[in-house]
């Protein structure tokens, strides 16, 4: 059974770090390279860039949730489900079929509440400053 994990190209799980500019702000992600590999394929897939895209998934996620938390996750989480909805059928494995074309509800329509959780919006709170 391991042998279909470690046979894997060691550089695909060693790590690279990208920065990008966020609103004006420029913040480095750090993701191993398989993950940088598959946000590529989305990107591309939308005719994006991968900092278009980072761009894109931080601004919904904000408007969506109102905070972030941790957002290299939520990138490694982003290329997970990806792979994972394809192999479900869920998304096209046809590369000229836009992400942005497909039906968010029909593409995760049955899959249960692992997949699809409505929005929680997290306000955050002010943090007390120090005299």
């Amino acid at each position: 059974m391991c042998q279909v994990f470690i046979s894997a190209d060691p550089q695909s799980y060693e790590s690279r770090t990208r920065s990008v500019r966020l609103h004006g702000v420029v913040t480095s992600i750090r993701l191993e390279n398989l993950h940088w590999d598959v946000l590529e394929e989305i990107a591309a897939r939308d005719g994006l860039s991968v900092t278009q895209l980072i761009a894109r998934l931080y601004d919904e996620l904000v408007a969506a949730r109102g905070a972030v938390g941790n957002f290299a996750s939520f990138l490694r989480v982003s290329a997970l489900r990806y792979m994972a909805l394809m192999a479900h059928e869920r998304i096209p494995s046809d590369l000229s079929i836009p992400i942005r074309s497909l039906d968010p509800a029909e593409v995760l329509d049955g899959l249960g509440p692992r997949w699809s959780r409505p929005p929680q919006r997290v306000e955050l709170q002010p943090t007390a400053t120090r005299s």
